[in-house]
């Protein structure tokens, strides 16, 4: 316990103002985007995915962005999974983006619907074929009896699927995260971090305050 209070790091990089940010939070996170690609960080696209059961049970687990545009952010799952059946039940989610390098971090909060099933076989089309082939039989979040039971299934899938065209099953697809709260987050020093909350309003508009740190 010791070790762990000792580990701290003073955050000193840059300054996130009212004055330089974009009123648009989808156009700053453009921005942030971009800079963190520049940056080279490792897996730039890896986000915690948060989301909720109907009695308020939740749970989170790191998921890869996909696209996104001004409708918002796309990921892709088996539509039997956990995550997929808390989304039936209570479809909004947060996403959560560490960019350490950066010190920053993004926080998204919205609605979520399916994509458009030609979304889902386009993306699903220009994956590795072993993606493809392990999206097909991994009963996702389901209790499976073991390894060798699940590498057996792929090489039997795969010497079916030989030659042949591997289309996307029904069981999986994409999931569009339509933002209604945005938080960028930048490290300052002492502890007085850089908060900016967008909240989008009735009328489509986006409001931006600062948050106490």
């Amino acid at each position: 316990m010791d070790n762990i209070t000792r580990i701290r790091k003073e955050y000193s990089l840059e300054k996130l103002h009212e004055t330089t940010a974009h009123p648009d939070p989808m156009k700053q996170f453009s921005a942030w985007w971009q800079q963190a690609v520049k940056a080279g960080i490792d897996e730039v696209n890896a986000m915690t995915l948060s989301t909720a059961s109907l009695d308020a049970l939740p749970s989170a687990r790191v998921v890869l962005l996909k696209g996104f545009d001004d409708r918002g952010f796309i990921f892709f799952t088996n539509y039997n999974s956990y995550k997929a059946k808390q989304l039936q039940e209570n479809p909004k989610a947060c996403l959560s983006f560490f960019w350490k390098e950066l010190e920053r971090q993004v926080r998204i909060t919205g609605i979520v619907q399916k994509i458009s099933s030609k979304e889902s076989d386009d993306y699903f089309d220009s994956r590795p074929e072993g993606s493809r082939i392990g999206a097909i039989v991994s009963p996702q979040s389901s209790v499976i009896e073991s390894r060798e039971w699940l590498d057996n299934e792929f090489r039997k899938k795969e010497n079916e699927l030989k030659g042949s065209e591997i289309k996307r099953p029904s069981h999986w697809g994409g999931y569009l995260v339509k933002p209604v709260i945005f938080e960028f987050w930048q490290g300052r020093a002492s502890r007085l971090h850089d908060r900016l909350q967008y909240t989008l309003q009735d009328n489509g508009q986006w409001i931006m305050e600062r948050l106490a740190p």
